[in-house]
């Protein structure tokens, strides 16, 4: 018995809000046979901003993957769309970046390895040595740049050159405790995904799970975003929170937080290599 071909493609788009905009993409795909699994659109009234994620199966569907671009855009012309078109069936290759805490690498790697999410693990890098053979066990390559202030733009130089080589379409900071340059973060534009805690309020500095106890707080959180220019300012993705309670001690608020540093990450991770992810200006559209 043949197995069904499951592969489909994905539309994301963004322009001005106007008439015909679902009419047009919905008849587009009808008229070339295809099948629609999943639509679903957001009108930003105040920005005047339409988006949309459009998904259907390539089984049946009359144009050939490798001319569907050239067959879409007369339809984004017209309307002035922002697009991009993605395949389920393309496997994302990520690259890791982490310093010495393990927890959410850790967590990453035994996603992938249990496929909880569709992306390949190609490699991991590190300003330390320590993860080495933990990383090495689930088979990615590991990359060690040691990185002073002096060797910080050198060594991002050929971070850089690395991830190119390899194709790399996803950049995940899973607790990299370095700040990525100007440059760096405009060559991968909104393709690094960054995770960093989150309290009510908020604690900056290096130990923000001590004064969060200090000052007695009741929710802990996290929030993943894609890297911008300006530190921890980015487009965020997913979000979570914990209560928390004078019983807890500093070292539960850790545990409690690096539980939701996990969570968090992967699912911002899950979101974007399934194309569910919309960036405009400073915010995100996340579809479910």
């Amino acid at each position: 018995m043949m197995t069904k071909d499951t592969t489909t493609a994905v539309l994301l788009l963004s322009c001005r809000d106007q008439k015909g905009l679902v009419a047009g993409t919905s008849d587009f795909i009808y008229r070339n046979d295809g099948n629609i699994v999943h639509a679903d659109q957001h009108v930003d009234a105040e920005a005047g901003l339409f988006l949309q994620r459009v998904e259907w199966e390539l089984t049946g569907f009359r144009i050939p993957r490798a001319e569907l671009i050239d067959a879409f855009r007369p339809i984004a012309e017209k309307f002035g769309m922002q697009w991009e078109l993605h395949f389920s069936d393309y496997l994302p290759r990520l690259a890791i970046f982490v310093s010495k805490l393990e927890h959410c690498l850790h967590d990453l790697l035994l996603r992938q390895r249990m496929g909880e999410f569709q992306a390949e693990i190609s490699l991991v890098i590190s300003n330390h040595p320590d993860l080495q053979q933990l990383v090495e066990t689930f088979g990615p390559q590991y990359h060690h740049y040691p990185i002073t202030k002096e060797t910080k733009a050198e060594q991002e130089k050929k971070q850089i050159e690395l991830l190119e080589e390899e194709r790399i379409d996803l950049i995940v900071l899973a607790r990299y405790m370095q700040i990525i340059g100007g440059d760096f973060v405009k060559r991968f534009r909104n393709r690094i995904i960054n995770i960093h805690h989150s309290f009510l309020p908020a604690f900056p500095g290096g130990r923000p799970y001590h004064q969060a106890h200090e000052r007695g707080v009741k929710i802990i959180g996290a929030t993943s975003h894609y890297a911008t220019e300006e530190l921890d300012q980015g487009p965020i993705i997913e979000q979570d929170v914990a209560r928390v309670s004078h019983r807890d001690s500093v070292q539960d608020l850790i545990m409690k937080g690096r539980d939701l540093e996990k969570v968090v990450l992967a699912r911002a991770v899950s979101l974007h290599v399934t194309h569910r992810v919309l960036v405009y200006g400073n915010k995100t559209v996340v579809f479910d």
